[in-house]
């Protein structure tokens, strides 16, 4: 039973052991692999249903001539297997590619003649499987294969052509290096803003950073997430990655603000500037009362809208309408799953999420959802409205990465998946596992694991697609960008899944075609002029990291994990090129926090330390890391001038002391460094605390100083500076060369 049941799971990427990050086996039990075969939709409740199982899902891909879709690079040749019955391995075929650009080439070929890979029978067929070479000349996209007996066509699949390497701004090509600011948007001060960092903050931080001589501005994923429930604050858990979240809509800023007398008298009223007052005031981020007076007022706008330019098409009507065509039936369903995710949970607050939903509106191609959305046209525009507004919005903050100094641009976050329960889900639900979650076994920080709470993609459905729904939350994140971040980069190859209601140490990994992946990745990236940095911290196996730098994917490299063997920090020289050198990250301690192990007492006191003993270890680690990083830095010449060696006689993270870590990481061959604001500033407290929910005020802090201040801090101007002068910055332009 044990022996099959783990044959079934490896056929569907299932791993029945693995390592952890201390080198340690764990084995899957084999509860595990049937509660992940079930949520992909197979049956292994028992000896004779894994049987059954097994031999079903071999028949079906073998009875598939050619794959959904088959991705090769463009500087190799064109092989395509093919997987044929006797009868069509005895027949004349015939191939036919229609290229992107509409020109066709066919050729007639003998199936017999070409080379075998391997055969399979059962239920007393034969199977083949032979490899096909197209002799024709095609460019990187996305072409359409068909394979024909006579004039029938017995195979189609998506050939999808890819480059070889991932896109290089022309400023970082060769040995060029560059440097840039990342931001969480949502903390971002100001006194303007309604409560929360808004498009137009973004505006203000691209213009403060191109000044200082910044090529990159980086922000947080900008995904939706449920409108109905405002108050999840992770960026990372969306509801959607293919639309961007409304409530980053600067409302005054909409051109039907100044249109709107009724906006503009409730926006005057004592009452409503007295709330705006005191959402700024919050020390932490207040999401649901920033939602709700946004969303007060937005109503107000898209009534007005729809009075003046729907209702008498005028050119702002059409804009809206070339918007909806062009963002097609994903738009579509992204704003009807929002319209009713809004109708049901204003009668049972309990139906959050589409599978606590009466069935019939489960699936997005019902009849039900298709009356709803005749019945409910205008709300559903309203859902649609705030993604063109946040569209423009977004186009408007990045108008301003095209001058020279931010020549890489917007450096975007794209989540690794979604919230089960969200509108992507209910979209591409036969692509997600919705009875698993994805995680990360324990590791150095997270000693018990971790559990994201988001559901992963299955991999054969995923490929059964085309990659369709890959292709379009690439696109959709490329969007605006001159550049993007691929959290937890390892998906591209595996994903840790926990079933739903289980521990972390109940997980598994699960196997993802990398090198489909990876190139369609590339394909994207090369359309989109757009830089892939990856983020491949914690567990990564060593074929990730071979296949991501052949790809031309920046690596991430932590000032706190780039180590020798010793533990020393490693010395500037020794990083990489081709990388992105940070000090820190939103998932750990910033540099003042780390300094005085603000981050330790904190998890201390959380019991995310599990005995004393490691709790003191760690402690200890921390002292001796404080002094070689001092060693580090006065190795580098470096250390600020009347700072000590020994770290007991530095009791703060001074802003000298930061800059000298920043010129360290500046001084790698590294292609980029990007400076987190919370250590550019001086803050203690971390974005993050891995491990936990409402434990930690995650996602909801603000930075200490507002933009304004920005504009005049001179710890910021002489950061800058710094790393101007280490990085060969161009000169600073003018704030009106930005205009």
């Amino acid at each position: 039973m044990t022996t099959a049941l783990h044959r079934l799971a490896a056929l569907h990427g299932i791993a029945s052991d693995y390592r952890d990050i201390w080198g340690a086996l764990h084995s899957v039990s084999d509860g595990t692999l049937r509660a992940l075969l079930s949520t992909m939709g197979i049956d292994a409740s028992t000896g004779e249903a894994v049987e059954k199982a097994f031999v079903e899902t071999t028949r079906l891909r073998w009875q598939r001539v050619i794959d959904a879709a088959t991705v090769i690079r463009e500087d190799t040749p064109l092989r395509i297997t093919l997987r044929l019955p006797s009868g069509l391995d005895e027949a004349n075929l015939r191939w036919r590619v229609i290229a992107e650009d509409g020109r066709e080439s066919s050729s007639t070929f003998d199936p017999k003649i070409l080379p075998p890979r391997e055969g399979m029978a059962f239920s007393g067929a034969a199977y083949v499987a032979r490899e096909l070479t197209l002799d024709v000349a095609l460019g990187a996209g996305y072409h359409r294969l068909f394979i024909f007996e006579r004039d029938a066509a017995v195979g189609e699949g998506l050939l999808i052509v890819s480059p070889s390497r991932c896109y290089m701004p022309r400023e970082l090509a060769d040995n060029g290096r560059a440097w840039g600011v990342a931001a969480q948007l949502y903390g971002l001060r100001s006194q303007r803003n309604w409560g929360s960092g808004d498009f137009s903050d973004l505006r203000v931080l691209v213009d403060r950073c191109a000044r200082a001589g910044a090529s990159v501005v980086g922000v947080n994923p900008l995904h939706a997430r449920a409108a109905n429930n405002p108050a999840e604050a992770s960026p990372y858990a969306a509801s959607s990655r293919l639309f961007l979240d409304p409530q980053y809509l600067d409302v005054e800023a909409i051109a039907d603000f100044d249109e709107c007398n009724e906006a503009r008298a409730l926006f005057t009223t004592p009452r409503f500037q007295a709330t705006l007052r005191a959402l700024r005031g919050c020390e932490l981020v207040d999401r649901a009362g920033a939602a709700a007076v946004r969303s007060r007022v937005l109503e107000m706008l898209y009534a007005s809208f729809r009075a003046r330019h729907l209702a008498s098409g005028t050119t702002r009507a059409d804009a809206f309408r070339r918007f909806c065509a062009e963002g097609g039936e994903a738009l579509r369903r992204y704003a009807l799953f929002e319209a009713l995710q809004e109708h049901f949970e204003r009668d049972d607050s309990s139906r959050r999420g589409w599978p606590a939903w009466p069935e019939r509106y489960r699936d997005p191609a019902s009849p039900a959802v298709a009356r709803f959305l005749t019945e409910h046209i205008e709300r559903v525009e309203f859902f649609a409205y705030l993604q063109w507004q946040a569209d423009l919005q977004l186009a408007a903050a990045c108008g301003r990465a095209s001058t020279p100094a931010l020549s890489v641009g917007l450096y975007r976050d794209l989540a690794v998946s979604v919230d089960r329960g969200g509108a992507e889900a209910w979209t591409y639900q036969q692509c997600y596992a919705l009875g698993a979650s994805v995680g990360a076994p324990p590791d150095d920080f997270n000693l018990l694991g971790q559990d994201w709470g988001i559901a992963p993609w299955i991999p054969s459905r995923l490929a059964d697609a085309a990659y369709e729904p890959f292709i379009a939350v690439l696109c959709a994140n490329m969007r605006h960008a001159g550049a993007l971040r691929i959290d937890h980069v390892m998906a591209l190859m595996r994903l840790f899944w926990i079933p739903l209601g289980g521990m972390p140490a109940d997980g598994a990994y699960v196997g993802y075609p990398l090198h489909a992946l990876l190139g369609i990745v590339a394909l994207e990236s090369q359309r989109n002029r757009c830089l892939i940095i990856g983020e491949d911290l914690g567990t990564v196996p060593g074929e990730v990291r071979v296949a991501l730098e052949d790809a031309g994917v920046l690596s991430y490299d932590v000032f706190y994990f780039e180590r020798r063997s010793s533990g020393d920090f490693k010395s500037p020289e020794e990083y990489e090129e081709q990388a992105i050198a940070v000090a820190s990250t939103h998932d750990l301690p910033t540099l003042a926090g780390w300094w005085e192990s603000r981050d330790l007492a904190l998890r201390d006191a959380l019991g995310l330390i599990p005995t004393e003993e490691e709790r003191d270890r760690q402690l200890v680690a921390r002292a001796q890391d404080r002094a070689r990083l001092l060693l580090a830095l006065d190795h580098a010449k470096l250390k600020p001038e009347g700072v000590s060696i020994d770290p007991a006689l530095v009791p703060v993270m001074t802003p000298e002391l930061a800059r000298a870590v920043h010129v360290y990481l500046a001084r790698t061959p590294a292609k980029l460094t990007v400076v987190q604001l919370e250590d550019a500033i001086g803050m203690l407290d971390q974005t993050n605390l891995p491990g936990t929910t409402t434990e930690h005020p995650n996602w909801r802090r603000k930075l200490i100083l507002s933009l304004e201040q920005l504009q005049r801090d001179a710890h910021f101007d002489d950061l800058a500076a710094a790393l101007r002068h280490e990085r060969a910055a161009p000169p600073l332009i003018d704030r009106v060369a930005l205009w």
